[in-house]
């Protein structure tokens, strides 16, 4: 059975046999060199009293001994490299062990951190070596990542929550009138009614039935939004204002100051989005009161503004009233009776589907201060048709 071998165990391993072949190479070529220096070296030998040609027996016999000693040198360079090299190796399995094991301590602090981080505590981070190397990046991208991913929860548990709250609203909403109505008709129906009871009761009904239409039609609306705009024309929000004039009652004055504001959506959301501001503006005001309404360009951006006088809004609470089923204390009585709540959510939603920012402000005076921007159409290259 084949034994895994650690990262750790690897490095060394790879040190070591770097060192044992650099070593090798260099006794290698330590030898040659003094090999050819041994060999290139001049024999000079001097004799007295010869008178031949050829050199006596001696001198043979001291060649002969100087090759062997030039080969007992080269035998004990040999013997001696390989020791040097045995030793040198040995060392270097060792320090490779120890320099592996530091150059992998950012690692483990890595995977050490990566085992204690879960779904409910993602607060650690990896601890950032100096100096920046290749490790320290690996940690920033780890923490980057970490980050992320600790971001996205928290959105999805954001997400989520406002979900079964929205659930639970909607579910609320959707049940007073079904309550309503089943009440009217036990009321009614416990003993025997007459034709003016049955009349009571069938204007209850009814009235339960708009309420829960309402309410499905705002719920609809919603999700439409989120799921993006369907249609996508090219229309100028000045147009769209000015078709919805004649909202307001006689009791608030609508203020406009309509400039070209082209934009590319969806008209029915669009529609639904202006329709919401006004309505809110005039449900939410006093009487006397007044609604000023402009519509143009800012800084490569359509604008439409709606500000209103009406009772004092805590500019803590504004964020607020843009959630789903949130009411805020309506003093301008409307036919249709009291809104929904879902109003400004609504308008919230369709702003944020067509890539657009809204701004909202408490007035000092009393009041909202509405402001929603969107990309122009001309950054398109879309052509704005007028509605009129």
């Amino acid at each position: 059975m084949k034994v895994p071998v650690s990262a750790r165990g690897r490095l060394a391993i790879l040190y070591t046999a770097l060192v044992f072949a650099a070593g090798v190479v260099l006794a290698a070529l330590t030898y040659v060199l003094v090999r050819r220096g041994l060999e290139g070296r001049p024999k000079l030998l001097i004799t007295f009293g010869g008178t031949g040609e050829r050199p006596p027996a001696e001198a043979a016999a001291a060649f002969e001994t100087i090759d062997r000693l030039h080969d007992e040198i080269l035998a004990q360079l040999l013997t001696r490299s390989a020791i040097a090299l045995a030793v040198v190796t040995l060392l270097a399995a060792v320090l490779g062990w120890l320099v592996a094991g530091r150059v992998l301590r950012p690692i483990r602090a890595i995977s050490g951190t990566a085992r204690r981080l879960s779904a409910e505590n993602l607060s650690e981070r990896v601890p950032v070596t100096t100096p920046a190397d290749e490790l320290a990046t690996l940690a920033d991208t780890v923490n980057g990542m970490l980050d992320r991913i600790q971001s996205g929860i928290a959105d999805r548990d954001r997400l989520l929550h406002g979900q079964r709250m929205f659930v639970a609203n909607a579910a609320h909403e959707l049940r007073t009138p079904l309550t309503t109505m089943r009440t009217a008709i036990d009321v009614t129906l416990d003993g025997r009614p007459g034709v003016d009871e049955l009349l009571v009761m069938a204007g209850d009904v009814r009235d339960a039935i708009v309420h829960s239409q309402r309410t499905l039609d705002g719920l609809l609306t919603l999700a439409r939004c989120h799921t993006g705009p369907a249609r996508q024309h090219a229309i100028d929000l000045a147009d769209v204002v000015a078709d919805l004039v004649d909202l307001a009652p006689g009791d608030v004055e609508l203020r406009t100051d309509l400039c070209p504001a082209p934009i590319t959506g969806d008209p029915v959301l669009l529609d639904r989005m202006v329709g919401n501001l006004v309505d809110n503006a005039v449900r939410y005001n006093d009487k006397g009161g007044h609604v000023t309404v402009t519509t143009g360009t800012t800084a490569g951006h359509a604008r439409l503004r709606i500000a209103n006088t009406g009772p004092h809004v805590d500019p803590d609470a504004v964020d607020e009233l843009f959630e789903p089923f949130v009411r805020g204390t309506a003093t301008h009585t409307r036919a249709d009776g009291p809104g929904l709540g879902l109003g400004l959510s609504i308008v919230r939603a369709v702003v944020e589907a067509h890539g657009g920012r809204l701004l909202n402000t408490a007035r000092p005076t009393g009041g909202l201060d509405i402001t929603a921007l969107f990309p122009t159409a001309h950054s398109s290259g879309n052509t704005v048709v007028s509605r009129r």
